[in-house]
């Protein structure tokens, strides 16, 4: 037999899904609450971002400490920035996005790329090893449902991983045009899973630097307008100047994220931040599959 006769194509675990133009698709897509030029919008600043970059590199690291079972399906991953990183690492990817993103991933060299909405891809039951939620899981109204569908999905013994704007009192009109539904407490996010059928094994916050110049610059602002958003259109969080740090703070802020990124190496749980950054077990499954 000759190399490429043993070649297969992925194939998702769905038959809901058409592969065009090497991406598998959904025959519909269900709308999302995210602003409908926010994968473009963060397109253009990803790959010079301070604030992706130290994301991937905190995501990449939780899932060296914590790896996952199997193929990891990146639901929500936009344009393939942390899932690109993901797989550079040595992690089976599959970028799930329903937006253009699923696009840039493709041409940003992503192997598996399926444009689809969670509910859309109609992924078979307990099909899927592991499954990540980055900045997803805010954009959903019934989060505890979602997060009920997502555990359905899961392999016996499997991970999710996920993050989410952290601290309440950060609410701004940033999230507002963002399409956020809340941010989230540690312990908001803890009820959260164990509603939905999982575990957490490691939480922690992310850029606790950033909590007083975000409070000051957007959440008190907004509670002085009386909670009208400043940002009528668009994603704020991916405007342009938000990305780029003053040559001044560069040094100071990366000797910060240094720190943060020392912690998850060491499994230990930051208590304070604008983001939190946690995975968790699929523990229904876990306790069947030994049964």
């Amino acid at each position: 037999m000759s190399c490429a006769a043993s070649e297969q194509p992925w194939t998702p675990p769905s038959d809901s899904l058409e592969l065009i133009d090497g991406i598998w698709q959904a025959k519909m897509i269900s709308p999302v609450s995210y602003p409908a030029d926010g994968n473009e919008a963060c397109f253009e600043v990803e790959e010079r971002s301070y604030w992706f970059e130290h994301r991937n590199k905190c995501i990449v690291e939780l899932l060296r400490k914590f790896p996952p079972p199997g193929t990891l399906y990146d639901i929500g991953g936009g344009n393939g920035y942390v899932a690109l990183a993901l797989q550079e690492a040595g992690i089976d990817v599959v970028v799930v996005e329903p937006g253009p993103g699923a696009l840039n991933a493709s041409r940003r060299g992503l192997r598996k790329v399926i444009r689809a909405t969670l509910d859309d891809a109609d992924f078979h039951p307990h099909s899927l090893p592991a499954v990540a939620l980055f900045d997803v899981l805010e954009h959903i109204q019934d989060d505890i449902l979602f997060l009920s569908k997502v555990h359905a999905l899961i392999s016996p013994g499997g991970r999710l991983y996920c993050s989410v704007p952290a601290c309440p009192i950060l609410w701004s009109g940033a999230d507002v045009s963002a399409g956020h539904f809340r941010r989230y407490t540690v312990r908001m996010l803890r009820q959260a899973f164990l509603a939905g059928g999982f575990i957490v094994e490691f939480i922690t916050h992310l850029f606790a630097w950033l909590v007083l110049p975000v409070f000051f610059a957007r959440a008190l602002p907004f509670r002085l307008l009386g909670g009208r958003s400043q940002s009528p259109s668009g994603l704020s969080r991916c405007g342009k100047g938000q990305h780029h740090l003053p040559r001044v703070l560069d040094f100071i802020v990366r000797r910060a994220h240094g720190r943060e990124l020392r912690a998850i190496r060491f499994k230990r749980s930051l208590s304070s931040g604008s983001s939190l950054l946690c995975v968790a077990s699929n523990a229904k499954n876990q306790i069947e599959s030994e049964l």
